[in-house]
């Protein structure tokens, strides 16, 4: 067998027959009855649908700043490994979910148009794709199924044809009007759904011009009718138009209202010899192709006025006028999306009144939580999509702080830089500061995530800094931070020299956030030997018991008992900054907390107490800095003793942080020439 062969083969083994007449299902109208009676579900109107898709994959609770949240696992996009996964929007999520349940339930928002409003690139159209890609994989589901019908006609010969609803309407319009709320009664079978169980509109102009015809055929036999209705189940899809649809307003001399509702069929006309007979009429604009699913309007306030009024009458009443027919009842989600500056000329165009009442705005930021941030570069820029090239480590992180600072407001707390708040909202705990006072951050800062820069502009200059550098096996944050810096002349959407001049003061800070990030992780690497860590420890606390029980101290190398070491003990907790008048209140906790420990059997351990760990490290790196010679790194001639010992660093900065070879090696000669320029901040920071 040749290897094209076997691959058919593959291909051919993997097919479920069973799977496909499932979702091919045909039957009568009668046998579709007894499937609603089974599962009422099948009814569903397409908000009802939606929302359950949504909820179909699952919720949990998150904390966000002590806040909690429902956080909808839809959105991080399951089915296709994370491709368009949302990050940091929860409340978004939330708003949009509640008003999709309060549509489901016919509480009202099911007659407007819902519209994501935010800035450029910030994920909109994303969040748009993703309700439709998830809808189209719902209705290949038990749960999730729909089902339409068409029309059965025999041929003299005999042979059948079948003419499919240009709508894919609801099977249970066949019903009289007067008859449904018995028949309905009947099927429901006094058990309790979720939803009722009730049927909103009439056929479409072709099936009633389809049911007219048969009810004189049959003489008004509406069983007879029936029989000739075939039932099929519905498989939505945006490819073949099927329930899922896409407008895009064009320049006004292209655009033409009958995308949205059809157009009449000319070469049709002469068969059924009149443009009203609705067999030569086209119904395939986006609103008809996408009754029982979702209709996305692109730029939607971009439109002619013309188009706006059709989607005022397919919102507020549920009908398109297609032209020369009736109004039509459709059964779809509509939903649009608009920047900035569309909206502000929607607010201020008093024409625009009829629509601005029939919107759900829902706010879709930029994200204003670093981690977040850092997670939508890492989609794009992993191990697996970038080859051949090491992304250095807090590349990514440098141009996701940038990103995030440039969207933040300056806080109003004169004790707060904007760097902090960044860190605040990150979850990183600041002295002085608690959870409460990141909700009031968050309250005074309304439009916080609606300005900035997008993450398409970061996304291009970290793409710009991969191909920029063909002869670099890495690439570090210096490198892309150049690439934002050298963009900003250029950017389209930076209308004024004082937010350039504002953007390119916040890369400084970015900066020297970074040395302080990297001095960190090298002093670390200098400092991490346990047992060093582990007898210095063991050192502080014994003299702090003594201070704290007014003690002495018994000298190890000597055995003579002395006063406690003071110098020792404040050379530790000036690093991180604790005050002489704070020592005694740091001291006391320090014993308290060990105290604690012991009286639940556990033994004392330097690691679990943050802010020891790192005076600790700090101390230990200022004892050792000087027998490494970090400063001679820069120098081209290294001794072999200290060689090994930036050996020993270089490795643990591999083991721990996440570096290479080369880039670990970067950063120590870019820390090392900070050491050589004296440039080392008071408590390493």
């Amino acid at each position: 067998m040749s290897a094209g062969s076997e691959l058919i083969s593959l291909i051919a083994r993997r097919q479920n027959p069973d799977e496909y007449k499932q979702k091919h299902w045909t039957g009568s109208f009668a046998e579709y009855l007894d499937l609603v009676r089974q599962d009422p579900n099948v009814t569903r109107t397409a908000y009802q649908r939606l929302y359950d898709m949504i909820i179909s994959k699952g919720t949990e609770e998150i904390a966000v700043n002590k806040e909690k949240l429902v956080r909808y696992k839809f959105f991080d996009d399951p089915d296709d490994g994370g491709q368009d996964a949302i990050f940091g929007l929860e409340r978004t999520m939330i708003s949009l979910v509640n008003v999709l349940k309060s549509a489901a339930h016919g509480y009202g928002t099911e007659r407007r148009v819902l519209l994501l409003h935010g800035p450029v690139g910030s994920s909109k159209s994303t969040l748009a794709r993703l309700l439709k890609k998830g809808l189209e994989r719902y209705s290949h589901t038990e749960d999730g199924r729909l089902f339409s019908f068409g029309w059965k006609d025999v041929g003299p010969e005999g042979e059948e044809t079948l003419h499919e609803c240009p709508m894919h309407e609801e099977p249970l319009h066949l019903i009289p009007q007067n008859d449904r709320a018995e028949l309905l009664s009947q099927l429901a079978d006094g058990r309790s759904h979720v939803y009722d169980l009730n049927v909103v509109g009439d056929l479409c102009p072709f099936c009633r011009q389809m049911f007219n015809d048969r009810m004189e055929r049959y003489a008004g036999d509406w069983a007879k009718v029936v029989q000739d209705v075939r039932v099929r189940r519905l498989i939505l899809s945006e490819q073949d138009r099927v329930g899922i649809g896409t407008f895009q307003p064009k320049d006004e001399k292209n655009q033409d209202a009958t995308e949205l509702t059809g157009d009449i069929n000319y070469r049709k006309i002469a068969e059924y010899g009149t443009e009203s007979d609705p067999r030569a009429f086209n119904f395939d604009g986006e609103f008809n192709i996408s009754n029982r699913g979702i209709i996305e309007f692109i730029e939607v306030l971009k439109l002619d006025v013309a188009f706006l009024y059709d989607l005022l009458g397919a919102s507020q009443e549920h009908k398109i006028k297609p032209k020369k027919f009736a109004q039509t009842d459709i059964d779809e989600v509509i939903i649009g999306h608009t920047n900035e500056p569309e909206y502000k000329k929607l607010q201020s165009n008093e024409f625009m009144e009829a629509l601005r009442d029939r919107t759900v705005k829902i706010d879709v930021p930029y994200v204003t939580r670093l981690t977040d941030e850092i997670h939508i570069y890492e989609k794009d820029y992993n191990e697996r999509k970038v080859r051949g090239k090491r992304l250095a480590p807090h590349t990514l992180e440098v141009a996701a702080m940038w990103a995030v600072l440039t969207r933040l407001e300056e806080p109003k707390n004169a004790g707060l830089t904007l760097m902090q708040k960044m860190k605040l909202y990150n979850g990183k705990t600041l002295p002085g500061f608690t959870e409460d006072n990141i909700k009031e951050l968050r309250e005074e800062s309304e439009r916080e995530g609606m300005l900035g820069i997008s993450p398409r502009y970061v996304q291009d200059k970290i793409s710009n800094a991969l191909v920029a550098h063909p002869t670099e096996r890495s690439i570090n944050p210096f490198m892309v931070l150049n690439e934002l810096e050298s963009g900003l002349k250029h950017h389209s959407l930076i209308n004024s020299d004082e937010t350039r001049k504002h953007y390119r003061h916040l890369l400084s800070l970015v900066k020297e956030e970074y040395e302080d990030i990297v001095k960190n992780e090298v002093q670390r690497a200098i400092a991490a030997d346990e047992d060093a860590l582990t007898r210095l420890c063991g050192n502080y606390i014994d003299n702090v018991k003594a201070y704290t029980q007014r003690e002495k101290v018994k000298n190890k190398y000597t055995g003579q008992t002395e006063e406690p070491d003071e110098r020792l003990m404040r050379s530790i907790e000036e690093k991180i900054d604790i005050p002489e008048s704070r020592k005694d209140d740091f001291r006391r906790e320090i014993m308290n907390y060990i105290g604690a420990l012991a009286l639940d059997g556990r033994k004392f351990d330097y690691r679990t107490n943050e802010r020891l760990q790192k005076a600790l490290e700090l101390k230990l790196f200022q004892d050792q800095k000087d027998t490494i010679k970090l400063t001679t790194m820069i120098s081209s001639v290294v001794d072999k003793d200290t060689q090994e010992k930036i050996d020993i660093v270089k490795a643990r900065l591999i083991r721990s942080y996440g570096y290479d070879d080369d880039s670990a090696t970067d950063v120590l000669n870019y820390v090392a020439s900070i050491f050589a320029r004296g440039d080392v901040k008071r408590g390493g920071h």
